[in-house]
């Protein structure tokens, strides 16, 4: 803020401090040092020596991570730099000053807790009262209240999907068909066999709403039937087992020939192997996950070959040529040794 910077440059007047640059990360909390650029810039001017004292308004525009301040102090000792707060009369340059900062630090990260603790308890309770957080599934839609209710005009998709499924059809399989029938078609948006897999996994199509589903730090919190159901727990149950039935019957045919070997051109993302049944199984592809694009993999291999054939031709000259004779000199100096 503007009054921020001008108290700190009549701090900076007041104790003859020539200011050598502002650092100022707009928009980023001061929750961890690690995310934040100009932070970084100012630890780099640190230990490059262009700067020997760092002021900040107060502590929490700082850090409000006690490890984080250790670190920093660890730092400020060790290229003789000092850290001057100016509301929290804060001065690093003495040990009752180094002491201070700590529990400041410590009542800070205190008060981060405790308001997130509260923050949880309430996403919790509204969650119970229906008002489920992210964007609206399939099949549903925001009333007044925010909460989520049954949309007659797509529920039938949801249901079919499930319905699909059971009689023994795949996800690429469902999604091909939605594709030809034109369902909720539009230009940029397709129907895909992982928009299905997300539809038949999501548990919010039997009323219950599943927190921390992809984060593996946390464990999974469900909340049963906080939303009006779209399928029956029967046939729910039905699907898992057929999911199970799948995995089971399943058996990798196909050999990938660039199996973790090529990246997206697009994001640098490393391709997954996807392959097609019926009449089309022998047709192999790499997709990228976050691009949602496909390359077949007799395309690479065509623009490979000539590459390919080196290499083959060099591994062939060298186990036929040169590992005989390194084998040979190996041995004669072993004989030499014995």
């Amino acid at each position: 803020m503007p009054e921020q910077k001008e108290k700190l440059e009549q701090l900076c007047k007041y104790k003859d401090f020539k200011v050598y640059k502002v650092y100022k990360d707009a928009g980023i909390s001061a929750k961890d040092m690690e995310h934040r650029p100009q932070f970084q810039e100012m630890l780099q001017d640190m230990r490059d020596g262009k700067i020997n004292y760092i002021v900040a308004y107060k502590l929490d525009r700082v850090t409000r991570s006690v490890k984080d301040l250790e670190a920093l102090i660890t730092e400020l000792e060790k290229y003789h730099c000092f850290l001057v707060c100016d509301r929290d009369d804060v001065n690093t340059s003495t040990a009752n000053g180094r002491f201070f900062i700590r529990m400041l630090t410590v009542l800070s990260q205190l008060e981060i807790e405790i308001v997130s603790e509260r923050t949880i308890f309430g996403l919790g309770g509204a969650i119970k009262a229906g008002h489920i957080p992210g964007k609206t599934p399939l099949g549903y839609f925001r009333d007044n209240d925010k909460k989520l209710k049954i949309n007659n005009y797509t529920k039938d998709i949801v249901i079919r999907i499930f319905e699909l499924y059971l009689e023994g059809k795949s996800y690429q399989t469902i999604a091909n068909i939605f594709n030809k029938e034109g369902v909720l078609a539009t230009e940029r948006k397709k129907w895909n066999d992982s928009k299905v897999e997300a539809i038949i996994n999501n548990k919010i199509y039997v009323g219950d709403y599943e927190r921390y589903k992809r984060t593996s730090e946390k464990e999974n919190v469900i909340y049963r039937d906080v939303v009006p159901p779209i399928i029956s727990r029967a046939m729910w149950e039905e699907v898992q087992n057929q999911k199970e039935k799948n995995q089971r019957a399943y058996c990798r045919n196909r050999v990938y020939i660039f199996f973790q070997k090529l990246k997206c051109p697009k994001c640098g993302s490393i391709l997954t192997c996807k392959g097609t049944g019926g009449k089309k199984s022998k047709y192999m592809y790499y997709h990228c996950d976050n691009c949602k694009t496909y390359y077949n993999e007799d395309r690479i291999e065509d623009c490979l070959i000539n590459y390919i054939l080196e290499l083959v031709a060099y591994d062939y000259s060298i186990q036929k040529y040169f590992y005989p004779i390194l084998s040979e000199k190996e041995e004669s100096k072993n004989y030499q040794n014995d």
